[in-house]
């Protein structure tokens, strides 16, 4: 279940010109498109201001829900301090969409600015103009409002039974012998899965008592995320977000590409070429970061293109434009899971090595799954300069080696624990090796301790690194721009497909 959703970050807040408008499918009846969106244009945009909101229905109803919820004892009539600044409150409104671009509903937040407030424009006491507000709970705004939020529900919790995650303090278990309830927090969302029907109906009907809440029923949109739920598995896309994405950017008739870089391109602070807006650039890049959270096969690129955010240029931002045309011809794609009972934590850890022009450093990558497509992986520039392939791959392992460890923490809490050493897969014979050898010989002895953690964990029989070809090393495309064939290949195996095809990893 899907306490309230968040609408992901992009959307567009201004009603689509004409060259915007790309009809998909055939309209339903003898509504045309340009009607929807005539009839949307004041129920369907955010509007900046009180005295914009005011004029429609949609959003005077919104507001007055508000007010009628937060009134609950968290505010009181007082006189104005003489001694205090009262700060100003303002309304922000937000439109909820479903996974299908429809309406869920208009929401209008009352948003505090400090401990005492001016009353919300529109919801003046009559008879009471020169008072102010005096908090009694905390409200949107506040510095305080996520803490106390926060102890709210975690005591929520733990009166209830649940067991809180010493690894992930947003994670909450019940267990009743062989049946459990798993509930995950972000902010005032919840979703929740279980083993047992009565406990999760239990769970919800008592949420619902304690707290003003919606249940959404089976989840299909989360913090922009589309999710379709079979029974052969899970797949997961951000289609309406790349959309949105592509119409932001004016790519949405560009010409497509099979790969997001170009093999073999070399990137660099200064190439030469002419500088571009700044903020733009770093738009487009923080925009593509949030798709990755689906798309792990656009994570190289967009990693890669975001060391140049402080001073991009026309190359950069040439090389962002094509993943753009990448994902037009993509756009449908995300990462299938299929239904299977293997519980098994596998990962794959890679680097490439010097891969970056401009100090020399490389880049480590690494996945993980669990008996289907890759739920974990990383593509990040290493901190320190390797002087050889072999030690970029073993501070690049002992990075996944650390991810390792949180994850088998996690699956344990919610009764998976690994009884076996977690398994990584790595290219390099030498950087094995390194991990069982405890002797600082020349080629080793000025490795940064940090990373000898690895070994640690290897004696522990917490994981457990073992070789496999380059051909077969999945998290190749988490290092390196590839080949078409190639990069095809690896995106097909860690699970991400079109929706209407089933991955093979």
């Amino acid at each position: 279940m899907e306490r309230r959703s968040q609408q992901a970050p992009g959307s567009p807040r201004r009603p689509p010109s004409s060259e915007e408008i790309e009809e998909e499918t055939p309209p339903r009846r003898t509504k045309l498109l340009s009607d929807i969106y005539e009839t949307c244009n004041f129920i369907m945009l955010e509007p900046e201001n009180f005295e914009t909101a005011v004029k429609h229905k949609v959003w005077v109803q919104a507001m007055e829900e508000e007010i009628k919820m937060i009134e609950k004892n968290t505010w009181e009539l007082a006189d104005r301090p003489k001694d205090k600044e009262v700060i100003g409150v303002k309304w922000i409104y937000k439109t909820k969409l479903n996974a299908d671009g429809s309406i869920q509903k208009h929401k209008a937040r009352l948003v505090a600015k400090g401990y005492l407030n001016y009353q919300p424009q529109g919801f003046i006491a009559k008879g009471s103009e020169e008072k102010v507000l005096r908090l009694k709970k905390t409200l949107y705004g506040l510095k305080q409002a996520p803490r106390a939020w926060y102890s709210r529900i975690d005591k929520y919790f733990m009166d209830r039974g649940f067991r809180r995650s010493l690894s992930e303090p947003t994670l909450y278990i019940k267990s009743q012998g062989n049946d459990t309830l798993i509930v995950s927090l972000y902010v005032d969302d919840l979703i929740y899965t279980g083993n047992n029907e009565k406990m999760i109906q239990d769970f919800k009907e008592d949420m619902m008592k304690t707290f003003e809440m919606s249940d959404l029923g089976l989840m299909h949109f989360f913090l922009g995320i589309e999710i379709n739920q079979e029974k052969e598995g899970i797949f997961i896309c951000q289609r309406k977000y790349t959309e949105t994405l592509l119409k932001k950017f004016k790519m949405e008739s560009c010409k497509t590409v099979t790969t997001p870089l170009v093999t073999g391109e070399k990137y660099q602070k200064e190439d030469g070429s002419q500088k571009v807006d700044g903020s733009m650039y770093r738009s487009l890049i923080g925009s593509l970061l949030y798709l990755t959270a689906t798309r792990p096969d656009i994570m190289f690129a967009t990693s890669l293109l975001s060391r140049f955010m402080q001073s991009p240029s026309q190359v950069h931002y040439a090389a962002a434009k094509r993943i753009l045309r990448y994902l037009r011809g993509t756009k449908d794609f995300g990462i299938w899971y299929k239904s299977t009972n293997d519980t098994e934590l596998l990962g794959y850890t890679d680097s490439d090595w010097v891969g970056s022009v401009d100090d020399m450093k490389s880049t480590s990558g690494y996945i993980f799954s669990l008996g289907s497509g890759i739920f974990s992986w990383a593509s990040k520039k290493q901190a320190t300069v390797a002087q050889s392939s072999a030690e970029a791959e073993y501070i690049a392992a002992a990075a996944t080696s650390n991810q390792a460890i949180w994850l088998r923490k996690i699956l344990e809490d919610i009764g998976e624990k690994q009884e076996e050493p977690t398994t990584i897969y790595c290219d390099n014979k030498s950087a094995i090796a390194i991990t069982k050898n405890p002797v600082h010989h020349s080629r080793t002895k000025h490795i940064d301790i940090k990373y000898h953690s690895l070994r640690e964990a290897t004696t522990k029989g917490e994981i457990e690194l073992k070789y496999c070809s380059t051909e077969e090393q999945l998290a190749d495309i988490f290092t390196k721009a590839l080949p078409r064939n190639k990069f095809e290949e690896l995106r097909m195996k860690i699970g991400v497909c079109h929706k209407h095809i089933k991955g093979e990893y």
